[in-house]
């Protein structure tokens, strides 16, 4: 990949998007951007919080505004959130402006990863968040799949081996397009 083009990660929660992004950057000597990360410290909060005083709606209007900002950046790696791609005018950004790789996770694996973080809004509070996450994947799957250039299950490997072959892919990916 001579051109440093952008490359877009998306998934749903505990996919890998900022775990597999932070290896890809470093191998590929691209900068590295979580767009959660972003709002958090942009916002002087957490997600959390911002769920709490803004509601979801609040949130994903904050969220569409930066990634419309970061995604016309130039030679940058960018994992979203899981919910991102809910909003029609981040996924037109998104597939418009970079390669969009769907990082694919079962429910199963997502539950096992998300059990225990609290920083995860959507799953706080709830009665079986395992039942969330398979509601989440019937409503977001199909939006991933419809902007996804390169799609890569991230249940079996470690990140640094995904991120590796995540490359490969993103090579023949460039040199037929």
């Amino acid at each position: 990949m001579a051109e440093k083009r952008n490359i877009f990660l998306i998934g749903p929660m505990g996919a890998g998007k900022s775990t597999i992004g932070r290896q890809l950057a470093q191998i590929l000597g691209m900068e590295f951007i979580d767009s959660d990360g972003e709002i958090e410290q942009r916002a002087g909060a957490d997600i959390s919080w911002i769920f709490d005083v803004e509601g979801e709606a609040g949130f994903r209007k904050r969220e569409e505004r930066i990634i419309n900002e970061l995604t016309q950046r130039q030679g940058i790696v960018l994992s979203t959130g899981g919910g991102a791609i809910v909003s029609k005018e981040t996924r037109n950004h998104l597939s418009a402006r970079g390669i969009v790789v769907y990082l694919e996770t079962t429910v199963d694996k997502q539950h096992q990863r998300t059990l225990r973080d609290k920083k995860r809004p959507l799953l706080q509070d709830v009665a079986d968040p395992r039942q969330v996450l398979e509601d989440l994947a019937k409503v977001r799957n199909p939006l991933y799949e419809e902007i996804a250039d390169i799609t890569m299950s991230t249940d079996e490997q470690s990140a640094k081996t995904m991120a590796n072959q995540l490359i490969d892919l993103l090579e023949e990916f460039s040199s037929v397009n």
